[in-house]
């Protein structure tokens, strides 16, 4: 027994000792880790090569100090036994002259032989790759250029480095096709070529990249079928072609992808129907295939393996049968979209607890059926609009569901009539016309029924002309009383309505327009919604109203408005009721409802903007103790400044009588949870008084003739143009309150800053933009375009200001405003002539039928992106035309007259 404990004891005490043993080595070899790093640079060619790499770059001295060790205090710079072995220099601020000489000057880097990671992403250096890039760095295991504003081409000599795992080039304008000698690099397990000008077809020689985990060549031109090898690269895990020119189908080999979690072939031109071998994708959780040609009906096999799944977005195809329940029952599905395709038949009747909770669906556009009697499991939010759902649909449904433009029973906004009738009986199917019984008639004879239809068109036409006159004679007799002062001063019947007898409930004192906008809220509602409208609830104090934010019952915030008749005019509320019940666009801020029970207080209740507005969005506190301020990037600013034109460019183009915003401003372009504008402000909005309009329709949009807050006693569209081309101006330079106030300080910095925006400089706009804004060379361009835009805004003379639909396009095509040159200087070749696009802001405009080639700029999150046509070959330089659905130059805005021309005509 003793013999036993003592046996377990020695083996125990040996573990002991084997255990701190290896703890040892482990520190020695931590320590030896540390100490290598700490050992100098010991090669006089590597810190020379790091000096000349400083200077050629323009790298400030706080992050590479002269006198200080490279290895041990330069930031980025990583050593090991004396031996630069990494360089991380992205995202660095540079000195001046670095800012102003930008280039891809990096060829000390040939000296560092030991090097195996370079990242340089976000850090502007325009110019092209050198070839001796894959001779000189054997040991290059990482090369990250993302964002560098590079052009050119791949170099082929990137083949020789054997041992490169990490590739990324995207977001740049490299052009020409990727070389073949890529699939030498065996080793290479992420390759990331999105984003660029890349033409050709994608080479087979990739399909030899055994390794590659992720393959991302999204963005580009590439063209031709996608190789079969690329379905084989059995290791891939993210696989994303979207937003390129590729055709053909989807093989059946898709399937041995079996490690496949992202796959992304969306916005291409690629047909067929989806392989059943998709379900071999056990591991896949998002699936993008949409806006494609894909044809044919999905499998209700397809699916059931799939349980990964969580984003399935197949919209914009032309795939068609029944929705396959199995689908819909993915246990984690999150985001499901198969809008705008052929998809028929009735919804599929779901288990309440199959598919995932909070799940987000996307059915809309399609030609469904039938009636809405079974559940929808549990969604989020569900959008089934624009099909041809009849019949009931339960209220507890709630808000979650979007059921506009079909065919269903007490739901706003569905179809026509005669819309789904003829739907239902193209397809021997019968419809419950609304759930209104028509009344049996017997037949009428056949001669009996042309002489009825005779007489109903004679009645017609007589009690047509008869209603005619009457309407006029209204108008006329209305006119009069308004311009009679004695009965203007007394209040109308539209106000007041009858006088009640006895004790009878008095008809409502606001007229019937504001049934149906929005919902209906009590007093107490709101009240408790606000907190009894309290201090500490109020957002601003408007020239309309008060704001509050507030909460209702339902956890849904919400801006509420009160209008106090004792303060403001009856106008300053119901104008905009009344704008709500005629106009609807995604641009203007959403009315939920309102509360007119209160005798002095009215109430608007609005959609809760979380970003607030843009004036207090674009340079936003983030640190109460040291008041750091966080400014909006560029692109986010250009999405603003596009987002609130389209309003604008809807409110004069699209709404007759052109409806005159009269209050555009920054704090008036409000701003949702993901930059999207919503504009506010519309009780100043007012229909502009052309000469043209008909009597009746001035009449019906009230206009007065008072001056607005917004300075101008005329409702104009050019006026919105000026006040807008002032929030340009805010955007490009930062500067808060230009768009706010007209007074003499506004004006004479107008004087100084104007100057500054020139068609033939483009340097002078350094002087006034943001300095908070991070700049490579063509986001300078792009706020070039939009000064541009912005001074031809601020014309003097109202008839020389763009229209807003011409402002809105340029906006979403900057660089058409500024490029002139030709394509093989990366710059724009804009006309043939003399004439620019450009100076069509400084002039007069006239329509033009003449065609223009132009090439689209790639750029992410911009709209308008590639719709000018697709580069052919980098060699030819040659440009190709699209005949679907790419905008020519003279859809963008009209030809100009020349300078000269436009000189002569300003003399005369």
């Amino acid at each position: 027994m003793n013999m036993m404990s003592f046996a377990v004891l020695s083996a125990m005490e040996a573990k002991g000792n084997l255990l701190l043993m290896e703890a040892a080595v482990f520190v020695l070899l931590l320590i030896r880790c540390v100490l290598a790093q700490q050992v100098p640079l010991d090669s006089a060619v590597q810190r020379s090569a790091l000096l000349d790499l400083r200077s050629s770059l323009g790298l400030r001295s706080r992050d590479w100090p002269l006198r200080k060790e490279p290895c041990r205090s330069w930031r980025g710079v990583q050593c090991q036994n004396g031996q630069v072995i990494a360089i991380n220099i992205s995202g660095f601020k540079r000195t001046r002259i670095g800012r102003l000489n930008p280039r891809f000057a990096v060829d000390s880097l040939g000296n560092l032989t030991l090097l195996s990671s370079f990242n340089a992403s976000g850090l502007s250096l325009p110019g092209s790759i050198p070839e001796w890039f894959g001779y000189r760095l054997p040991a290059l295991q990482v090369l990250d250029l993302r964002s560098c504003s590079l052009s050119g081409s791949i170099p082929g000599s990137f083949g020789n480095l054997s041992r490169l795992n990490v590739l990324y080039l995207s977001g740049n304008s490299l052009a020409g096709n990727v070389p073949a000698t890529l699939g030498e690099l065996k080793k290479l397990s992420n390759l990331d070529l999105s984003r660029n000008l890349l033409t050709g077809q994608i080479p087979n020689a990739i399909s030899l990249l055994g390794n590659l985990t992720r393959l991302n060549l999204a963005s580009n031109f590439f063209t031709g079928q996608i190789p079969s090898g690329l379905y084989s690269l059995s290791s891939t895990q993210f696989l994303n072609l979207s937003d390129n020119a590729l055709t053909g189908f989807i093989p059946s080999v898709v399937g041995n992808l079996d490690k496949l979690i992202e796959l992304d072939l969306s916005k291409n031109s690629i047909s067929g129907s989806l392989p059943l071998e998709l379900r071999g994708l056990r591991n896949l959780e998002k699936l993008v295939i949409s806006e494609n040609g894909l044809e044919g009906q999905l499998s209700e096999g397809l699916f059931p393996t799939l349980d990964q799944l969580q984003v399935v977005d197949l919209s914009g195809n032309k795939l068609d049968g029944a929705l396959p329940a199995t689908l819909f029952l993915r246990p984690n599905l999150r985001f499901l979209d198969l809008s705008r395709n052929n998809f028929t038949g009735s919804w599929p009747i779901l288990s309440t607890n199959g598919n995932a909770s909070g799940a987000v669906f996307n059915i809309s556009n399609n030609m469904l059926y039938g009636e809405l009697n079974s559940s929808f499991g549990k969604f989020s939010l569900i959008d089934l609009s624009s099909n041809y759902f009849q019949g009931t649909v339960a209220d507890d449904r709630g808000r979650n569901v979007s059921l506009g433009r079909n065919c269903l029973q007490s739901v706003a906004s569905q179809r026509s009539s005669e819309d789904c009738r003829l739907f239902y009986a193209e397809r021997g199917l019968s419809f419950d016309n609304f759930g209104v019984l028509e009344p049996m008639q017997p037949p009428v004879p056949q001669h009996e029924e042309k002489s009825s239809k005779r007489w109903i068109f004679i009645l017609v036409g007589v009690f047509g002309g008869l209603g005619f006159i009457a309407i006029l004679v209204i108008v006329l007799v209305l006119i009069l009383r308004r311009c009679d002062k004695g009965i203007a001063n007394q209040r109308g019947s539209a106000d007041v309505g009858p006088v009640p007898e006895g004790d009878s409930t008095p008809p409502p004192k606001d007229p019937a327009i504001v049934s149906g906008v929005g919902d209906s809220f009590t007093y107490e509602q709101l009240l408790r919604a606000t907190g009894n409208f309290s201090e500490t609830n109020l957002i601003k104090k408007g020239h309309s109203g008060d704001l509050f934010k507030g909460t209702l019952a339902g956890g849904t915030t919400v801006v509420v408005k009160k209008v106090s008749l004792h303060s403001f005019k009856k106008e300053s509320y119901m104008m905009e009721l009344d704008l709500f019940s005629r106009v609807s666009h995604a641009r203007l801020v959403p009315l939920l409802g309102q509360c007119l029970e209160h005798e002095t207080e009215k109430l608007l209740v609005y959609k809760y903007m979380v970003c607030g507005d843009l004036a207090s969005s674009l340079h936003r506190v983030t640190d109460l103790e040291d008041d750091s301020l966080q400014s909006l990037d560029w692109i986010t600013r250009l999405k603003i400044a596009i987002g609130a034109a389209e309003g604008l460019s809807y409110l004069h183009h699209e709404c007759n009588p052109p409806l005159v915003h009269r209050d555009v401003q920054a704090s008036s372009i409000l701003l949702d949870d993901k930059f999207e504008v919503r504009l506010g402000s519309l009780s100043e909005l007012h229909a502009q008084g052309d000469s043209h309009q008909n009597v009746l329709t001035r009449f019906l949009w009230r206009q007065t003739s008072d001056a607005s807050n917004s300075g101008s006693s005329v409702a104009t569209c050019a006026y919105d143009v000026y006040c807008f081309g002032k929030v340009l101006l805010e955007v490009v330079t930062g500067k808060l309150g230009i768009s706010k106030s007209d007074d003499a300080t506004t004006r004479e910095w107008l004087e100084h800053t104007l100057p500054h925006i020139t068609l033939h400089d483009k340097e002078m706009l350094t002087k006034i933009i943001d300095p908070s804004l991070i700049l490579d060379e063509d986001l300078l361009e792009e706020v070039w375009a939009m000064a541009i835009v912005a001074r031809s805004c601020l014309d003097p003379k109202p008839a020389k200001r763009p229209p807003m639909k011409y402002i809105l396009k340029a906006l979403e095509n900057p660089f058409k405003v500024v490029r002139q040159e030709s394509f093989s200087s990366a710059r724009l070749r804009t006309t043939s002539s003399r004439r620019s696009w450009s100076t069509a802001f400084f002039g007069s405009w006239r329509q033009s039928s003449s065609d223009v080639a132009t090439v689209a700029h790639t750029r992410e999150g911009i709209s308008g992106l590639k719709q000018l046509g697709r580069v052919l070959s980098h060699d030819s330089g040659g440009i190709e035309h699209s005949s679907s659905n790419k905008r020519s130059s003279n859809e963008i805005f009209p030809e100009p007259l020349e300078m000269e021309d436009m000189e002569r005509q300003d003399e005369h």
